[in-house]
């Protein structure tokens, strides 16, 4: 890839389907910011929570969003979410958290709220010298994105994306997550049209890596 290329690798699919594991490789492989955008909707569900905003407490929501100042910190080649000064902590990957924020993400102000800071997640990879930006979670090739260079959805059996939580040692409810994500009115989940579908149920990471990049590489 030559240094003055620049890059925008899009990939949606559910919880555990190998977004973060293949995005992490692919970073690595062509020098790309690294963004994780359900990190995003987990730090504000951490901080609605925190403030004792209920996801069905529409104008409280409202309120509070309004009030949250949103930044970016860049460590090695991952973009974090800080709100108000302070980056997302453990937390974001809590029981609490992992219960109420699909509930959040389908709220249509939490999603317009985030979708210019999303967005300017570009200028951040240019920023710091970047060939690119690869980006995931659940509507970059569709909302985000729609014309990124490269759009991915990944796609695994749901008792194979449970065992992959249960190895990481996290609970997740992957199928009401999933019923969640796809039945939202806003950006809900779902294969972008012309996006390259991959099932990686009895794939390897470096398997689906190896099939993303010779596509990019390709091109």
């Amino acid at each position: 890839m030559k240094t003055s290329d620049f890059i925008i690798v899009a990939i949606d699919g559910g919880a555990a389907s190998g977004k973060s594991s293949t995005a992490d490789a692919l970073s690595a492989r062509f020098h790309l910011l690294h963004v994780d955008t359900g990190s995003f909707y987990r730090a504000v569900t951490a901080e609605l929570l925190r403030r004792g905003v209920r996801h069905d407490q529409l104008p409280a929501v409202r309120s509070a969003l309004a009030g949250l100042t949103l930044g970016t910190r860049v460590t090695g080649r991952r973009a974090e979410i800080e709100i108000d000064g302070h980056g997302a902590g453990a937390e974001i990957r809590s029981k609490a958290v992992n219960e109420n924020v699909s509930f959040f993400a389908a709220i249509p102000v939490v999603r317009q709220t985030l979708l210019a800071y999303q967005r300017g997640q570009a200028d951040e990879a240019r920023r710091h010298g970047f060939h690119g930006l690869v980006m995931e979670g659940r509507d970059i090739g569709s909302v985000i994105f729609p014309d990124a260079d490269f759009r991915f959805f990944l796609q695994a059996d749901p008792a194979e994306r449970a065992r992959r939580r249960a190895a990481e040692g996290q609970q997740d409810a992957i199928l009401e997550r999933d019923r969640i994500d796809s039945s939202r009115k806003t950006a809900p989940l779902a294969c972008p049209p012309g996006a390259v579908a991959i099932d990686s149920t009895h794939l390897s990471r470096e398997e689906v890596v190896a099939r993303i990049a010779a596509l990019i590489e390709a091109k």
